[in-house]
């Protein structure tokens, strides 16, 4: 056998379950088709760590309470940014009272402690920037913000520095039955394996007869399953310190939560397709004063709330698949990874490696140093001491480390992604093309081989002039 489990697919899921299988003595490759692991998180880098008082589904509840849990160890362990800052939902009418408190019925069933039904005076007392009348409060003390992109990478950091495979740019385009394990054939490659975890959550593979789409993730109704997001500058002075939902109707809410660096994150779900005007609307329901200048950016992202399941049906046969995609996957993924490894360890004869490394490589943000670890850092390595993001003070040390580090960037988004630049007011009209030209002299290939996220996004098509810089 090649390797004893093949992981297919690179986000969030995929690599939280090559970290927990790494503890173990197994022989484990990734592959993912993208040019770089955790594609499927928002360029944003802030995402809401839920504690299972918000769903009506008891799985998907189980598994966040669970996430929840294992999330603040996780991030304090490998210094990804996270921070429990609360979750306060609104209403201010007698039907969104009634659901508060069916939500809040369901959180003591559960046994989920520090959920409170709360008055409009409290309300006000823990967000006094809230613009709307309200009338009643749910406040949830267990709920917080991660970086997840970090949490991604510090995941396949770690793993990979356990001896886990990521193989990028490979697809898998068939999956063969064999008499012990499995043959997966990739646009590259072909590889015996015993175990298949499968976290690509809307393909389904049919051995003998290669890949199909799943179809039961259909739009149901053909409802809009997208949230509209504006990106806030940090000067607008009415900003909120908790995460804020008001709810207007079951399909259409509001939510405010601070960013795990500046700024905050306004996101607007309805059932019809937002404009700017439309969000700012809104926004300005829960918000006091915001205004398009105030916008940094704005985008739109799916909003799923398919439950999702371990299908465990063929493990016997070594075949194991994570099914559906979920709001919540970046709580839930530490829950799923934990689940997987367990079950999998329980069927194959494996043990514990004695050398595990359960630490990731240190990782120097300049923005966060003060002056006195600042001149130490640039007297090992000057190029700490040179700006290349202004807008967020992000330093030429940064990406080169970014590079070079385990699973290190190989394209501008990467670069973006890992350090925050080309992120700030200008949106790297300052800082790209030095991004380019680093990532060309680190990576030894030319400027028109540098791609901005894929094979099909080359930032330079050719050479009209004989230099080799931009």
């Amino acid at each position: 056998m090649d390797y004893d489990i093949l992981i297919l697919g690179g986000g969030i899921i995929g690599c939280a379950v090559a970290y927990e299988l790494s503890k173990y003595n197994f022989n484990i490759a990734l592959i993912e088709k993208d040019y770089d692991i955790a594609d499927d998180i928002s360029f944003v880098n802030t995402s809401i760590v839920y504690d299972g008082s918000e769903t009506s589904d008891d799985i998907m509840a189980g598994l966040e309470y669970i996430g929840n849990y294992i999330m603040e160890e996780i991030c304090e362990k490998f210094n990804v940014p996270f921070k429990k800052i609360g979750a306060l939902r609104v209403v201010n009418d007698e039907n969104g009272v009634k659901k508060l408190e069916e939500m809040y019925d369901r959180a003591k069933r559960r046994g989920i402690n520090g959920v409170y039904l709360i008055d409009d005076k409290d309300a006000y007392d823990i967000e006094p920037n809230i613009k709307q009348n309200i009338k009643k409060g749910l406040y949830s003390e267990n709920i917080g913000i991660v970086a997840p992109y970090d949490l991604a990478i510090a995941y396949a950091e770690v793993a990979a520095d356990n001896g886990a495979i990521f193989r990028l740019e490979e697809e898998v385009l068939n999956i063969q039955n064999l008499s012990k394990g499995f043959r997966v054939t990739t646009n590259k490659n072909k590889f015996t394996c015993k175990v298949v975890i499968n976290t690509i959550p809307h393909e389904i593979y049919i051995r003998e007869n290669g890949k199909v789409e799943d179809k039961e993730l259909e739009n149901e109704g053909n409802k809009f399953k997208n949230m509209s997001y504006l990106l806030v500058d940090d000067n607008y002075d009415n900003k909120l310190n908790k995460i804020v939902i008001e709810t207007f109707d079951k399909d259409t809410f509001v939510l405010s939560t601070p960013t795990t660096t500046t700024g905050s994150l306004i996101g607007i779900k309805s059932t019809e397709r937002t404009s700017l005007n439309d969000n700012l609307t809104y926004a300005n329901q829960l918000l006091e004063g915001l205004e398009k200048n105030n916008i940094n950016n704005l985008f739109r992202e799916s909003y799923n709330k398919d439950s999702m399941v371990i299908d465990e049906s063929e493990i016997d046969k070594g075949y194991i698949r994570v099914t559906g995609t979920h709001y919540g996957k970046i709580t839930i993924a530490p829950a799923i990874a934990k689940m997987l490894c367990d079950s999998i360890a329980s069927n194959l004869n494996c043990t514990l490696k004695k050398n595990f490394i359960d630490k990731r490589r240190e990782v120097y943000k300049f923005r966060e140093l003060s002056k006195k670890e600042a001149n130490e850092i640039i007297a090992l390595d000057k190029k700490y001491g040179k700006i290349i993001c202004v807008c967020n003070n992000i330093s030429e040390g940064e990406i080169v480390d970014c590079i070079r580090r385990p699973l290190g960037a190989r394209t501008v988004e990467g670069v973006k992604r890992r350090t925050g630049s080309g992120f700030g007011n200008c949106h790297g009209s300052y800082c790209y093309e030095k991004i380019v030209n680093i990532l060309a002299r680190e990576l030894d290939k030319n400027v028109t081989e540098i791609v901005d996220d894929s094979k099909n996004s080359k930032v330079i098509s050719s050479r009209i002039k004989e230099f080799n810089d931009v």
